[in-house]
């Protein structure tokens, strides 16, 4: 319960000042040359959710349908006619490094308001931040951590500084004469895993030392010290598309084997005290509020009533969007059954209920319930990761994703097929695009 409270406080501070922000972003000249300030003329209000790899990017190779796309998502002036923003697991950079390879990728300006990273909800936890944190993955990690609120952080590279003798996998980097010194750091209190990093095997010996020796390299192993120290994940995906003709590991594949090692090592499974990123609800409830922060820079007044997820992964981007639109569903179920209680009536709610590790920390509604959308539709691209290609599409909808035999969802995810069930499939992003405006009744020029 106090991680809960803990988290809603958390929630609420990023609230207020994502709030803040909008209300200063409406009269920035940024906000002026992004967004249209005419208000809809349509009575049917709705955001889009972008997945990047895949369905914009290839690595480095824009998708040729993705700058058509956004063409027609921007008037002759360049603002943007709708809410728009980039939901992507990776979060090996800063925002605004994001942001503008997409302004440069795609011939628009994105504003780093419009990106989220698969780290962008740690903001809320702020529990941790004063805490004495590991972190793992490539790029600035800690400038990233910096940047998210985190006070104290070590890097894998400065752990193995204090501990010279801890990394000898590759033995060009093991002590050559004399044995160096431990310079030895104060215990680390939480692990911070952002994405796969580049030398697997010496984040996966160095994290395992540190979660078995309670945060202090300095102590002996002992598996009996369980549960250990939290660990908080950024990103479960196990594939994504690059140039290459095929998927390749993601950070996923690297939390399988940190996963397998700590249990083979221990007999104990390794505990989550957070998995964030796509399919987290806690990703998509911070990925709508920077929706209604876009919706107001519009000049919206009315609130978004529907979001559309266009994503290429099955696991992650279609079962993020439809547990996320099962979350929207339940809060408003929860509710009407409280009016209905309220008026003496009976309520019984039969409903699946969903596991904290796929709220990620969503444990109730964060705002009215008033203000979130009524739905949220998941659209799949044969782009990226599932492509038409690999397997015909059966003719009936309810059995499209026939590929997801095997259940590549992370470990503390439940396997429920009907989440990997796409709204609609489409060729590529234009496609979809087009899709949304014609089922919205918006002209798209």
């Amino acid at each position: 319960m106090q991680r809960i409270r803990s988290l809603k406080t958390g929630w609420k501070l990023l609230k207020s000042s994502c709030e803040g922000a909008a209300k200063q972003v409406t009269t920035s000249p940024s906000t002026t040359r992004n967004f249209s300030s005419r208000p809809p003329q349509h009575p049917n209000s709705f955001g889009l959710l972008f997945d990047i790899d895949g369905v914009l990017v290839r690595g480095r190779t824009p998708i040729p349908a993705a700058k058509q796309c956004f063409r027609n998502l921007v008037d002759r002036n360049g603002k943007y006619k709708v809410p728009v923003v980039f939901v992507t697991n990776a979060g090996n950079c800063m925002r605004q490094t994001k942001a503008e390879h997409l302004s440069h990728l795609l011939d628009v300006e994105v504003s780093p308001d419009q990106v989220m990273l698969s780290h962008s909800p740690l903001r809320m936890f702020t529990q941790f931040h004063k805490m004495r944190v590991l972190v793992s993955g490539q790029g600035p990690v800690e400038e990233v951590a910096h940047n998210l609120g985190f006070q104290d952080v070590v890097t894998i590279d400065m752990l193995r500084e204090a501990y010279p003798l801890l990394d000898v996998v590759d033995h060009n980097r093991r002590p050559k004469d004399s044995i160096p010194p431990t310079k030895g750091l104060p215990p680390i209190d939480a692990v911070i895993l952002f994405g796969e990093p580049i030398r697997w095997e010496t984040n996966l010996q160095l994290i395992v030392d540190v979660l078995l020796t309670n945060g202090n390299p300095d102590n002996n192993w002992n598996s009996m010290q369980y549960p250990h120290i939290p660990v908080l994940a950024c990103n479960m995906d196990l594939l994504w598309m690059a140039e290459a003709k095929n998927p390749r590991f993601g950070h996923g594949m690297f939390l399988v084997c940190l996963e397998s090692l700590y249990k083979k090592v221990t007999g104990y499974d390794l505990k989550y005290e957070a998995l964030i990123g796509k399919p987290s609800v806690v990703t998509y409830n911070y990925a709508e509020l920077l929706i209604r922060q876009q919706a107001e820079a519009l000049g919206w007044t009315s609130p978004v009533k529907r979001l559309y997820a266009i994503g290429d992964n099955p696991m992650a981007d279609i079962y993020g969007a439809n547990l996320y639109n099962h979350y929207l569903r339940a809060s408003r179920r929860t509710k009407a059954q409280l009016q209905a209680k309220g008026g003496g009536a009976e309520t019984v709610d039969d409903a699946p209920k969903m596991t904290s590790t796929e709220l990620g920390g969503a444990s109730g509604a964060y705002g009215a319930v008033e203000d979130l959308p009524d739905g949220c539709s998941s659209i799949l691209v044969c782009t990226g990761v599932y492509s038409r290609d690999q397997e015909d599409l059966p003719p009936d909808p309810t059995h499209t994703v026939t590929e997801q035999r095997i259940f590549h969802g992370h470990r503390d995810f439940r396997f429920d097929p009907t989440l990997t069930q796409p709204s609609f499939v489409v060729q590529d992003v234009k496609e979809a695009v087009e899709l949304v405006f014609q089922q919205e009744g918006w002209p798209l020029e």
